[in-house]
């Protein structure tokens, strides 16, 4: 049983906490918040935690040794200085996207986790999808490929209060922005199953707050050489265009990047000059069998079990090279 604590009580945690009760060998046995309060709130909404450790620290609870791994929850700038200080403690870290606020942390991070010889992983709950896994396992099927282009686009609740201005995490200049809140479910399943791209191009329209200009939507170009891809991300629109991934042969589809309950190919027909009928589309994965965030934990458990340090899927490498290209789009359009 891997005995886990939780570092931060919003509400992802209480999202995430859905998905770690489907896993029979994790356990939560501390929860970590600024202060009791909020953390004998959490235990309130979530009764069978009654009788987990309360910590208002993340050193005294990373230096416990009754707890085998943590999962950090908190706004985007402490990752950082969570993961490392739950490493050098001997901590196994799943840390919620994005992995870092930069290029430079991400490396720092991922260094720390290869030196201490501890599971690190980035909690991005599309890779570990079912229906993601069977799109990702018939790439080779639709010949050589050539535009992957994915929509995530979500009207946020909190872009009412930002008109007003008052602020919400997710949209601090400078450690957050939709691109890194909403934008990531998109690029980072590209880089996982492409890697780095040759060159990114940006356009990003931005919102000036109280502390600077925020992004709130915008899309990116990736140039892979033989392929192109293209993402479209929001928090002031909402998309319902779906994921495609498009070869000479045929295209794959996905109904959604983020929690995908669908997967698609359609085998392209004879050419018509554009007077044919559609290519007809096959279920090739459809719905799944527990909580969406059920997945990233399952990944955990397996690889602890089985004495690995790193996820071949969210991986070191994709976490860190998925955060230089947000850090370089940003650049390209002036925000820190």
């Amino acid at each position: 049983m891997v005995k886990f604590g939780i570092i931060g009580t919003g509400r992802i945690s209480d999202w995430v906490y859905k998905g770690i009760q489907e896993e029979p060998r994790i356990s939560v046995n501390a929860i970590c918040s600024r202060t009791e309060d909020a953390a004998n709130a959490f235990i309130s909404r979530h009764p069978e935690l009654a009788g987990a450790k309360i910590y208002t620290s993340v050193q005294e609870l990373a230096e416990d040794p009754d707890i085998d791994a943590v999962y950090i929850g908190t706004p985007n700038q402490t990752h950082h200085s969570y993961t490392l200080a739950c490493l050098k403690a001997g901590k196994h870290v799943l840390c919620e996207k994005p992995f870092s606020v930069s290029g430079q942390e991400a490396r720092e991070m991922a260094e720390a986790a290869r030196a201490s010889g501890r599971l690190l992983m980035e909690a991005m709950i599309s890779t570990f999808n079912p229906n993601f896994r069977a799109f990702a396992d018939r790439i080779n099927s639709i010949g050589p490929l050539r535009q992957y282009s994915s929509n995530y686009c979500q009207y946020s609740s909190k872009y009412e209060s930002l008109k007003k201005g008052i602020t919400a995490s997710c949209f601090q200049s400078g450690t957050a922005g939709a691109l890194r809140d909403i934008g990531i479910y998109a690029l980072y399943p590209l880089v996982t199953l492409f890697g780095r791209p040759e060159k990114t191009l940006s356009s990003l329209t931005t919102y000036q707050t109280a502390d600077g200009p925020t992004d709130i939507h915008g899309s990116l170009l990736l140039d892979y050489g033989q392929m192109q891809a293209s993402i479209t991300y929001s928090k002031v629109c909402d998309s319902l265009v779906p994921t495609e991934l498009s070869g000479e042969d045929g295209n794959l589809i996905l109904d959604d990047i983020r929690i995908a309950r669908r997967a698609e190919i359609a085998p392209h027909n004879p050419p018509s000059s554009g007077q044919g009928p559609k290519p007809e589309r096959t279920i090739i994965a459809e719905g799944i069998d527990h909580n969406e965030y059920y997945y990233e934990f399952k990944e955990f458990a397996d690889l602890l079990e089985a004495g690995m340090t790193e996820s071949k899927i969210n991986s070191l490498d994709a976490s860190v090279t998925v955060i230089e290209i947000i850090e370089e789009a940003l650049k390209q359009n002036n925000l820190k």
